[in-house]
């Protein structure tokens, strides 16, 4: 079997230099589009493919990046995932998605990827703490979306805003008469859901109200439906938020067709998320709405300055707005 030709024996053959081989297959390459498609179709009739492995070496640059979700199968983290895949692409910089939820070595997985020598970490995932990413991450630009207050310098930080839209909420459903409210959770883990949480408790704490009701699942339709139709049997709630979309979702569900709760007659749900499946006709959840794409532009702008400078780490905030539904 002939070896491989090289990138120096096909510029040879081309009559160009090693640099336009290089940036003919480059996403941002300065080159024509006349040259890159010779060079193109003069590699595939020699059989040539660039070594990213030996580029990496040369540059001390991947250009792969490490994205740490809990799983790929909430509809949310998935939502989120395909706009990050699509940006990350669209700059020539490659994904290696890590699944920590069932994952009972999530170390290992982490230290598996940053053998790859990424050069950048995205961490989702609520189940990996600060310290063991940035030790397992160390010479990686991290960032870390999260509510859990972070002051490590070497870390760029994505955090959300809801206080607002939960007043909101909540500003109405008092002012049609609500006075009993639930709060239905998600993992204790969970920085983002005890902040999502406190927003919701604030603007309660306003109107001298509380939340008198608490229930944990897992984010799930089942556990949504599960715990509500537990407490709702129990206490006289009129007002339950909950963790996630998909949760509100299962806990309607319950109240209505378990136990025969009006929405929103008897019982108001809010959701949170502002997943597509919310706003279907069939569900028209009211719930705390993030932005998915400006999310997304969020870590991608934390990304680019390190793309080609040594920018220092940074934190930005996004917003959540209401999606009203007729849920409340």
């Amino acid at each position: 079997m002939r070896e491989r030709i090289t990138s120096k024996e096909l510029a040879k053959l081309i009559g160009v230099s090693s640099a336009t081989i290089s940036r003919a297959f480059s996403t941002d390459g300065r080159i024509s589009e006349q040259t890159r498609a010779r060079v193109l179709a003069m590699a595939q009739q020699y059989g040539y493919q660039p070594n990213a492995i030996a580029r990496t070496l040369n540059n001390r640059r991947s250009r792969l990046v490490a994205v740490v979700v809990n799983a790929i199968g909430n509809q949310c983290e998935a939502q989120q995932l395909e706009v990050l895949v699509h940006r990350l692409q669209a700059r020539a910089l490659l994904p290696i998605i890590l699944c920590c939820g069932d994952n009972t070595d999530r170390l290992q997985l982490m230290r598996l990827a940053s053998t790859y020598q990424v050069d950048h970490a995205v961490i989702f995932s609520d189940l990996v703490s600060l310290k063991d990413a940035v030790q397992i991450f160390r010479t990686t630009r991290l960032i870390i979306v999260s509510e859990e207050p972070i002051e490590d310098t070497r870390v760029s930080c994505v955090r959300f805003d809801g206080a607002e839209a939960a007043s909101q909420i909540i500003d109405k459903l008092v002012g049609d008469g609500r006075r009993h409210f639930a709060y239905l959770c998600g993992r204790n883990s969970s920085w983002i859901d005890k902040q999502r949480r406190d927003w919701f408790s604030i603007a309660l704490a306003r109107h001298g109200l509380a939340f008198e009701a608490e229930a944990h699942g897992d984010y799930s339709y089942d556990s949504g439906f599960k715990e509500a139709s537990l407490f709702l049997r129990r206490s006289k709630v009129d007002g339950l938020v909950c963790g996630n979309d998909v949760m509100a979702i299962g806990a309607r569900d319950a109240a209505v067709r378990l136990l025969g709760r009006q929405v929103p007659g008897d019982l108001a749900i809010v959701g949170q998320d502002g997943i597509a499946m919310a706003g279907w006709e069939c569900h028209d959840l009211t719930t705390l709405v993030l932005d998915q794409v400006a999310f997304i532009d969020a870590i991608v702008g934390l990304i680019e300055p390190h793309e080609t400078s040594n920018g220092a780490a940074s934190t930005t905030v996004v917003t959540y707005t209401v999606r009203w539904g007729s849920t409340t």
